[in-house]
């Protein structure tokens, strides 16, 4: 095999070279398949602190795994693995929280914790 300049590669090189392409080749497909939990999800906050209220509910995007808001006024970026588990970044405004859990299906659920608040979510397919 000859490289771009011109010089004949080795065997060594050859096959780190078949190696990389066998492996990157499935992966870039199964990006462009999408992920098992695209779509719009919504999800429900709580909080176990009365002074950090409770009962929120936002609509996030997932596509090809990737997290993105679905509302103008919350944030949201992160990733879901193929398997379901999640880790996900809320802001508005000054606020900011992590959340972490597992989508399965058409649910999921997990526990978030901001500066001085944490709590619970659930989350469902629309």
């Amino acid at each position: 095999m000859v490289n771009p300049k011109g010089r004949v590669m080795n065997g060594f090189c050859k096959g780190l070279f078949a190696a990389i392409v066998a492996i990157a080749f499935p992966l870039t497909q199964a990006d462009a398949a999408g992920s098992t939990f695209d779509g719009t999800w919504n999800v429900r906050i709580s909080s176990s602190s009365e002074t950090c209220g409770n009962g929120a509910t936002v609509a996030i995007g997932i596509s090809n795994g990737q997290i993105a808001s679905s509302s103008a006024a919350v944030t949201a970026s992160g990733r879901v693995a193929d398997a379901g588990a999640i880790n996900v970044s809320l802001s508005t405004g000054i606020k900011h929280a992590v959340g972490f859990g597992r989508l399965s299906g058409t649910s999921g659920s997990g526990t978030w914790r901001g500066a001085l608040c944490s709590g619970t979510w659930t989350a469902e397919r629309l």
